[in-house]
């Protein structure tokens, strides 16, 4: 069941909207501002979100959003129909549905949306700690700031080995042969070196590490 983060301040629309999409199976999490939208966004599969909001508007909101999750969509409702302001909304969002609509056509489009994205409800993104990790997408967000982590080659590689197996404990030798495509052999520290550099650039405290779990004498594990 994909999860929507709905941003509409009118409540007559609002409600009318979010009836129709629960009865078509979403989950709504309906929002009347953008306070409070960017530390929500963890658990949305896809936004929808009004251009007038009041404080701030819908554009600075969406691309508040799109900086905090780069990869979940923005739909982006509105009344205006000027072109200046559809290719402003576009600068960020996935797709513009101009007011009044019809609830089959933003029922269509989300699903497009769902099926263009994968959405979280049908990927294995994980919430680790701090960090938003898309194992498929190779993406690793510090959730903080909204930044993607930037990992060398081997240091992703060992991240989503681990990350496509959460909660699993690995050998050294599992994830040396998956990473490497060699045969591992005892005392070999390539793997450690590799391990202890992943943590300085993702654990808040890589001296007590709290994402990726030394299992000792035997290998690692990722604890989601």
């Amino acid at each position: 069941m994909a999860r929507i983060l709905y941003i509409e301040d009118d409540r007559e629309i609002g409600s009318w909207v979010e009836q129709d999409l629960k009865r078509r199976g979403y989950e709504v999490d309906w929002l009347t501002s953008g306070d409070g939208a960017v530390e929500r966004i963890a658990d949305a599969d896809i936004v929808i979100l009004d251009v007038m909001l009041p404080g701030l508007d819908g554009f600075t909101v969406g691309q508040r959003l799109k900086k905090a999750s780069p990869q979940t969509p923005i739909l982006l409702l509105s009344a205006r129909t000027a072109v200046d302001d559809k290719l402003q909304g576009l600068q960020f969002a996935d797709d513009y549905l101009t007011k009044p609509f019809h609830p089959d056509e933003l029922a269509a489009r989300i699903e497009v949306l769902l099926r263009r994205y994968g959405g979280k409800a049908e990927s294995r993104r994980l919430r680790l700690g701090h960090l938003d990790v898309d194992p498929d997408g190779h993406l690793v967000v510090d959730r903080r700031t909204g930044e993607e982590i930037v990992l060398t080659g081997k240091q992703l590689q060992i991240f989503m080995y681990l990350a496509k197996h959460p909660n699993r404990i690995l050998t050294k030798e599992q994830i040396y042969e998956a990473v490497w495509g060699e045969p591992y052999f005892e005392g070999d520290k390539t793997l450690h070196v590799h391990i202890r550099h992943l943590r300085e650039k993702i654990e808040e405290d890589p001296g007590a590490p709290a994402i990726i779990e030394t299992i000792r004498g035997i290998g690692y594990r990722v604890k989601a």
